[in-house]
């Protein structure tokens, strides 16, 4: 087990992790905005105003408006969570792992540790089994609860490894704007969160899982660009 400073104490009285004073400003994804990576797509992209009107009137779907539902959706959740920092919780924005995943919001605290994933649903009727979603009309279901399962097993291993005990990253999967999300015959899945945007503050009223020291520790790990390419 590799050696590392000792927590400290600030004249506040508030523990801090030193290692976080040796993070350089490039490695440091704490100042990450939510949707961070998806502004730098819609940034960077190439498609004109008037190519995307002419892709809406012929019917196409434009990539370009699926990235805008997407960051509307991390915007909203991102807020959210930000607001619960007031209790003794920590949240870091969009996360790239290898392979160009992204985590939306890692939210470190009293609670325990959540992959949080917002998935924009404006007026769908959704129905969630142990791998998907499926949103009456579609013929394909959507694979959410897979993918944002599988960032959290990532997630819980890079942490693991960096804070040189046992993480547990646990999923969340956010609906945003559902008309009405049901359970599939088998029941929801048993190991991930679904919620709605509204019930998004209800994580800061738990507790009992992390102290505070290993809250910062934990944070302060998450939080270095470094540590994930490994994922």
């Amino acid at each position: 087990m590799r050696e590392r400073p000792e927590a400290k104490t600030s004249a506040n009285g508030r523990a801090y992790d030193p290692e976080r004073l040796f993070l350089p400003p490039d490695d440091d994804l704490a100042p990450n905005r939510p949707g961070e990576t998806l502004r730098a797509r819609l940034d960077g992209s190439r498609t004109g105003r008037v190519a995307l009107m002419l892709a809406r009137l012929l019917g196409r779907r434009p990539v370009e408006d699926a990235w805008r539902r997407e960051l509307a959706a991390q915007q909203l959740v991102g807020s959210a969570l930000e607001l619960l920092t007031a209790g003794g919780w920590e949240v870091v924005h969009s996360i790239v792992l290898p392979g160009d995943a992204v985590i939306p919001h890692l939210l470190i605290g009293p609670g325990g540790v959540f992959c949080v994933a917002p998935q924009p649903a404006h007026g769908a009727r959704l129905t969630v089994d142990d791998t998907a979603v499926h949103c009456a009309g579609e013929r394909h279901p959507r694979p959410y609860v897979r993918r944002i399962r599988h960032s959290a097993a990532r997630s819980s291993l890079v942490l693991s490894r960096g804070c040189d005990f046992p993480v547990r990253a646990r999923p969340v999967l956010v609906l945003v704007g559902a008309a009405e999300v049901e359970a599939g015959t088998a029941g929801p899945p048993a190991d991930v969160r679904v919620l709605r945007e509204e019930d998004v503050p209800g994580l800061g009223g738990l507790g009992g899982v992390l102290r505070p020291e290993r809250v910062d520790r934990i944070h302060t790990v998450a939080r270095n660009r470094r540590v994930w390419l490994g994922a």
